[in-house]
């Protein structure tokens, strides 16, 4: 549990923590277009984001090791889909061949293709996160889809609730941790015997969690109606966010980086 990072936000002052959570959305959405970008044969443009990620890292003065951490959530799916195009792509030049076993040059070039997007999308999103809090990614969120209001789309409370659930991730995790210790106090064993066996013995974890949830979001439910809380009407901000120059840095940079990792991918195309 304690692997999942997102809806974790890192306090600090720093150029990227700054921005116009608006703009981060935009440019995180821009950053995971730029990575599907990339051509599966020049690698050249993943060191390309890589490097991107490398300098943004330094500008928002972030660990980089912490931002490693978000990775080991997500490496069950990474080798997973490793697997799968290693042991079932069978086109390309055999490579290895072991009775009804065959690997492909394809496959394995496939499967690192596949590998580099992946942790490279989970990286670009944990960096959100990591310089944005909940309630500044509801209101980006907020001011994004504000044109969808004119269909009566219900712009202000879909980003409450995604603030809320981003919000309740990390509280859920501790949630988790305090019950599974308790459980271990109690002699149960999460660790020996099978994934079914395992699987199993998170059956106590679970059931009080689901009542802990639920009981927040009764208790939270409560607490905005005792505020006499109404997401249908109009609200003012306490902090309204503004465009700065900042903000056009950011849009020129990945601006610079769609634009590098296409010449790439053409630069290299008319070469081989």
């Amino acid at each position: 549990m304690k692997d999942i990072t997102f809806g974790q936000y890192f306090p600090a002052k720093s150029f990227v923590h700054s921005l116009n959570a608006s703009v981060k959305i935009l440019l995180t959405i821009a950053f995971i277009v730029a990575v599907f970008l990339v051509n599966q044969y020049y690698f050249l443009g993943f060191a390309l984001c890589f490097l991107f990620i490398l300098i943004t890292t330094a500008f928002a003065k972030i660990p980089f090791t912490k931002l490693l951490s978000s990775v080991r959530a997500v490496v069950f799916i990474v080798v997973f889909s490793a697997v799968l195009q290693v042991f079932f792509n069978k086109t390309g030049k055999v490579v290895f061949s072991w009775r009804f076993i065959k690997i492909t040059d394809a496959g394995v070039y496939t499967a690192i293709y596949i590998t580099v997007r992946i942790l490279l999308i989970v990286i670009g999103a944990s960096l959100l996160t990591y310089t944005t809090s909940p309630v500044e990614i509801a209101d980006g969120l907020e001011f994004l889809l504000y044109p969808l209001k004119v269909i009566r789309f219900p712009v202000h409370e879909f980003a409450l609730i995604m603030s809320i659930a981003l919000r309740f991730i990390p509280t859920l995790m501790n949630e988790t941790g305090r019950i599974i210790k308790a459980q271990k106090a109690r002699g149960a064993d999460f660790e020996s015997g099978n994934i079914f066996k395992r699987a199993k013995a998170l059956i106590p974890v679970l059931i009080p969690l689901l009542i802990s949830a639920f009981r927040r979001a009764d208790e939270l439910a409560d607490a905005m109606d005792a505020r006499c809380y109404a997401g249908s009407k109009k609200r003012t901000k306490y902090k309204k966010a503004t465009f700065s120059f900042r903000d056009a840095i950011g849009f020129i940079t990945l601006g610079g980086l769609i634009a590098g990792v296409v010449l790439l991918n053409g630069f290299f195309g008319v070469i081989v």
